[in-house]
């Protein structure tokens, strides 16, 4: 994401990296860069010119510690700047209330089911208990979409298909939510090409019927200014209390993400990227500040990791590894946890330093369906024992993973590999983590 903003303040930069001391030139050839780079990420020439103007003054008015080069304090600078102009700090997400009432709205093809279903999983993680409800009784088969999203992360969902009246639906909804003893609804509304005043109208009157207690824009981070635009509409008639940015694994330039919040004065509450129900993040602004600037999101990847954790099945793991036992079956449970955290090239950028180095390079998780054919064509007694395996058995393999004999041996000696570096790790203090080194308790 915003790969083509870091790029451009990266080059912004070199104005004044290497230089001895911040001057008028050098600040004014970075601040110059800045403001095209902003731009060229459809950002607001407004909010574009007001920005640098701020970095500009703190950038003359510091002085620099020899410990800190003129590049070190512009690009600190910045951080706090994009930071600040994105909220400052996360934004709490209310889900109190019998039951808390949430308002997805937005428009068509913004990407409000596919979130509703993410959401629903997201707060399920958290203990809650969530009813959709499909209030969208316009788009073709949108009921059909939110029962298929609602079936996939496990949550009930209420319907009328034969209503036409999404406020009465709405308020069916909600005393079915309380008869069931759902604790959280969520309303997916119906979006338009455009907005327009019976859309507004319609919407304006759910928002009546139910009092949400959160009520969420959504917004497509792809179509840049223009989403700001109509994020102003709706919050001049829905006042609306957070936004939230979809399809961030796409083609964007992030003006979105850097405008909304000033130009509607509401906070981006969550982002999501992708299908997967599990693509969905809550918003921080000082973690997007880093990844935008190529210092990577450590923070939010190991939150990612947690989420997928299961603290017997890695004691089991560990104690496996420590005896030099991790096998076939172990590597494929551990694919699917990481498949599970999200776009891999995305997570990799959260990695400093590992985003720049990745970025021409095609990851998905196809990248795992070669690994994954050769261990399912394995027998049971063959990914528990990897010994067993000789020439015969690595034929029958290959011929059932659509793979030839060298790419089997390829793999079992990249798995033999891998685990003696595991087990030379797990011999280490700490799990072989040098730097944790003396903090156990």
């Amino acid at each position: 994401m915003f790969q083509s903003l870091s790029e451009k303040l990266e080059r912004a930069f070199k104005n004044v990296k290497g230089e001895a001391r911040i001057n008028d030139l050098n600040v004014a050839n970075t601040i110059k860069d800045i403001r095209r780079a902003l731009i060229d990420a459809d950002v607001n020439f407004k909010i574009a010119r007001e920005f640098t103007d701020r970095v500009k003054e703190k950038a003359m008015g510091e002085k620099v510690l020899t410990a800190i080069s003129p590049g070190q304090l512009m690009i600190k600078i910045v951080q706090d700047e994009l930071t600040e102009l994105m909220g400052g700090t996360e934004a709490e997400f209310q889900v109190n209330g019998n039951p808390a009432v949430i308002l997805i709205a937005g428009l068509q093809g913004s990407g409000k089911t596919t979130f509703t279903g993410k959401l629903a999983k997201y707060l399920m993680a958290k203990g809650k208990s969530p009813l959709l409800v499909a209030a969208d009784v316009y788009r073709p088969a949108a009921i059909d979409q939110l029962t298929v999203l609602a079936g996939q992360v496990g949550a009930a969902i209420y319907s009328d298909r034969d209503s036409k009246d999404p406020v009465a639906i709405a308020k069916q909804a909600l005393e079915q939510a309380r008869a069931t003893n759902k604790n959280v609804v969520i309303i997916d509304t119906a979006g338009r090409l455009a907005v327009d005043e019976v859309m507004m109208t319609e919407v304006a009157n759910i928002r009546a019927a139910v009092n949400p207690t959160e009520i969420l824009f959504v917004v497509d981070a792809m179509t840049g200014q223009d989403a700001v635009n109509t994020a102003k509409v709706f919050n001049d008639r829905l006042d609306f209390t957070g936004v939230v940015l979809t399809k961030l694994d796409g083609d964007t330039r992030g003006g979105a993400a850097l405008s909304v919040r000033y130009t509607v004065q509401k906070p981006i509450k969550f982002m999501s990227s992708g299908e997967k129900m599990e693509a969905l993040e809550v918003f921080y602004p000082d973690r997007m500040a880093q990844r935008i600037l190529g210092m990577g999101d450590i923070a939010s990847l190991v939150e990612k990791a947690q989420s997928q954790y299961d603290e017997e099945q890695a004691k089991k793991l560990e104690k496996k590894i420590r005896k030099n036992q991790f096998d076939f079956q172990d590597f494929l449970d551990q694919v699917q946890v990481i498949k599970k955290m999200g776009n891999l090239k995305d997570m990799m950028g959260m990695i400093p330093g590992v985003g720049k180095a990745v970025k021409d390079i095609d990851i998905n998780d196809n990248s795992f369906k070669g690994v994954e054919a050769i261990i399912r064509s394995m027998t049971p007694q063959e990914r528990s024992n990897p010994d067993l395996i000789d020439m015969k058995r690595k034929m029958r393999i290959a011929r059932g993973a659509g793979k030839d004999i060298n790419d089997i041996n390829a793999f079992m000696k990249q798995f033999e590999q891998m685990k003696k570096m595991m087990s030379m790790m797990n011999k280490m203090p700490m799990g072989g983590f040098p730097g944790m080194r003396g903090m156990k308790n």
